[in-house]
């Protein structure tokens, strides 16, 4: 005995009859035209049945390809990150009349009919062409979406994979058919309208009713309003050809003709669509940037690739580099930071003050926040993009993160050795007979390598210091102080405490192109000679004003996905690197900088405590400003990017040159400029101070 068919088989069946009944009926219609009645479609009655014994056990819906955004630390929008513009949106924010205005255009007995409309087919097979090409549709909502699914699912619009979804062919026909089948069985008419509205193109780079309503219309899905809807309805069939920005006169036909099919099927009134078709198209086109070329300002663009390439690099978003790229091109990620719009337009305002965009030397100056990490403001003189006198490279950060190679410090690394030194026990009244000029002292590598005496030591000026304490070498920036205490406190002992302070990288990418090269270990470490970042360098900074903690430098605070759910961020992972007593000494050290009858003391008055370290390179090719208050650390530094070794002597910046261009007099401005505009109306906080000139 026959096993009894299942409900499925039998539904299968019922529509295997339906379709073959409509072909015999429609080929008995148009005989007169000598097109066979099943022929006519290419369906002989063995293959129909055989293909539809295949309809698939599901028909899974994709994920969509979203919109990322990128926001301020006040919620403000810095940038859009998309492969395709879309933010898929639940029904119930998209206006009903919008909803009412494509099923009528589209396939208004929607709600009657199943995955297949056997009035709609026969209509369409009334006016085929007797070859076999699909001319006019009869094709259901349910069965357009499965179009646009395997379309989408397909990939790249010129593969092999994307040419067979699109095509007018038999065998795309029925895979349609068969997955509308399945898709009707499973889903809900609701849910299908709402994933066809989500994943429909509708020209200009709008993919989804909400990117289309945005860039049209300047309002959301949900406030569409009548003629609205009717125009983004007829877009949805020939979006190239019906485009109202490029083809308006086209467009408001189109339009037009939706209108009148509403009024047809009694959605509106003839009245209604009389006055709406007499009515402009009322454009308000807001078009998406994408990417960070596209950020609010061109500062910004800078903080944003930074952002991109911490998703980019960081495992919390990703197993591979693939996944990590995919998730912020299409996971519709929402990317809240750190930037703060007030300090951020103060750093822009304060660089292009003193530095401007065609200046052969820029300027480069981040500020970071003690005690968190957080990264307030990021800005550069060469504005971002891609024209003259631009560059998409960020100075402020190193090549791992879309950044340069760095910059020589100079002595703005002196104070990495003093806290060493103190670390290791060595007071701030410890004295060294600072000569005017003599050899490096022999010291030894973390890995044991000798480095030889050499001579070469010298101040920048002749004056003979004498006997001096670490206090009197640090306010004047003596170097012939500091790089025998380097070596009494221990080269390899320097080096660990730069790497605990973030800086045992260099900003340039090592031979492999995996990672960044290691801080070169030389008896001119304390000098300056390695390439760091103003990131780097006002993060490490940033620790002697949190009384020795130091955290990663942070730039995302949460992150949400498409669904809402908070996603993993890379941590400040805030701990101790030296006692609160180091850091006190450190503070007693820098603020000697900025006090009167120090290297910076013209730059040092900002009404509020502060300490800071000025940095100039050989020949005045790299010229630093690094400073703190208990709030915020700032490192600002002006050079060549485009040949750092390149004199900043005689170049005009901002209309002034400098000879010679030491860090106080061109980096010191921008810092205390900024600085001054961000601190304004902060309590004042005092620094930790050692409680006497010998250090605690």
């Amino acid at each position: 005995m026959a096993a009894k068919p299942s409900g499925s088989q039998r539904h299968r069946g019922r529509l295997f009859v339906q379709l073959i009944g409509a072909s015999v009926l429609a080929g008995a219609l148009v005989a007169g035209l000598g097109m066979p009645a099943v022929g006519g479609l290419g369906l002989g009655a063995k293959s129909v049945v055989e293909d539809f014994d295949r309809i698939p056990a599901a028909m899974v819906t994709p994920a969509l390809a979203q919109t990322s955004t990128v926001y301020d630390a006040d919620g403000g929008v810095i940038a859009t990150l998309f492969t395709q513009d879309r933010t898929v949106v639940p029904i119930d924010r998209i206006a009903p009349i919008m909803q009412d205005a494509l099923i009528d255009i589209e396939d208004h007995r929607y709600y009657q009919h199943g995955a297949i409309d056997l009035e709609g087919t026969l209509r369409a097979l009334l006016k085929n062409s007797s070859s076999g090409a699909v001319v006019q549709g009869g094709s259901t909502l349910a069965q357009q979406y499965v179009k646009n699914v395997l379309e989408y699912e397909a990939g790249n619009p010129g593969s092999p994979q994307y040419q067979a979804a699109s095509a007018d062919t038999t065998a795309r026909k029925i895979q349609e058919l068969r997955d509308a089948i399945k898709l009707e069985e499973t889903t809900s008419k609701q849910q299908i309208l709402d994933d066809y509205l989500n994943i429909t193109y509708f020209g200009e780079g709008a993919y989804g009713i909400e990117a289309a309503a945005e860039l049209y219309f300047s309002v959301h899905a949900g406030q569409l309003t009548l003629t609205q809807a009717a125009l983004l309805a007829g877009l949805e069939q020939e979006p190239s050809a019906y485009d109202p920005i490029q083809n308006p006169v086209v467009a408001t036909t189109r339009r037009n003709q939706v209108l009148a099919a509403m009024a047809t099927y009694g959605t509106i009134t003839q009245a209604q669509a009389a006055r709406a078709e007499a009515a402009p198209l009322g454009l308000k086109v807001t078009l998406p940037g994408s990417g960070c070329l596209s950020a609010r300002t061109d500062e910004e663009g800078f903080f944003c690739t930074y952002v991109e390439n911490v998703i980019e690099q960081s495992p919390a978003f990703g197993s591979t580099a693939q996944a990590r790229q995919a998730l912020l091109d299409q996971g519709g990620l929402k990317i809240y930071t750190t930037l703060d719009p007030r300090d951020q337009a103060n750093e822009v305002r304060a660089v292009a003050d003193h530095v401007y965009a065609d200046d052969t030397a820029a300027a480069a100056t981040t500020m970071v926040q003690p005690g968190t990490g957080d990264i307030l403001a990021m800005a550069q003189s060469r504005p971002f993009g891609t024209g003259r006198s631009e560059t998409e490279i960020n100075y402020n950060a190193n090549a791992l993160y879309g950044g340069a190679e760095g910059f020589q410090t100079g002595s703005v690394f002196k104070a990495i050795t003093a806290a060493t030194a103190l670390s290791e026990g060595i007071p701030l009244s410890h004295t060294i007979d600072a000569v005017v000029a003599g050899d490096y002292p022999q010291m030894t590598t973390c890995s044991g390598r000798v480095l030889p005496p050499q001579p070469g030591m010298e101040n920048d000026t002749d004056e003979a210091y004498g006997s001096i304490d670490m206090v009197k070498a640090m306010a004047d920036s003596v170097n012939t102080y500091f790089v025998p205490l380097e070596q009494q406190a221990g080269l390899c002992n320097v080096v660990q405490m730069a790497q605990a302070f973030g800086l045992g990288y260099q900003g340039a990418l090592n031979q492999s192109g995996t990672g960044l090269q290691p801080l070169s270990e030389y008896q001119t470490l304390t000098l300056g000679v390695n390439s760091l970042t103003p990131l780097q360098i006002a993060d490490a900074y940033a620790a002697f004003a949190d009384d020795g903690v130091y955290c990663n430098a942070t730039a995302i605070t949460r992150v949400t996905d498409a669904e809402g759910r908070s996603l993993p961020v890379p941590a400040a992972d805030c701990h101790r690197v030296v006692s609160p007593e180091v850091a006190a000494d450190v503070n007693t050290l820098l603020a000697s900088v900025v006090a009167d009858g120090g290297t910076a003391q013209t730059i040092g008055d900002i009404g509020y405590p502060d300490a800071g370290k000025t940095g100039t390179t050989n020949e005045e090719a790299q010229a630093w400003f690094t400073g703190y208050t208990a709030q915020i650390s700032d490192a600002t530094v002006t050079t060549d990017p485009d040949d750092p070794s390149r004199s900043l002597n005689g170049l005009d910046m901002g209309g002034t040159s400098y000879d010679p261009a030491y860090g106080y007099l061109t980096s010191g401005p921008i810092w205390q400029q900024a600085m001054i505009a961000s601190m304004s109306g902060m309590p004042p906080v005092d620094l930790a101070m050692a409680d006497n000139q010998t250090g605690t």
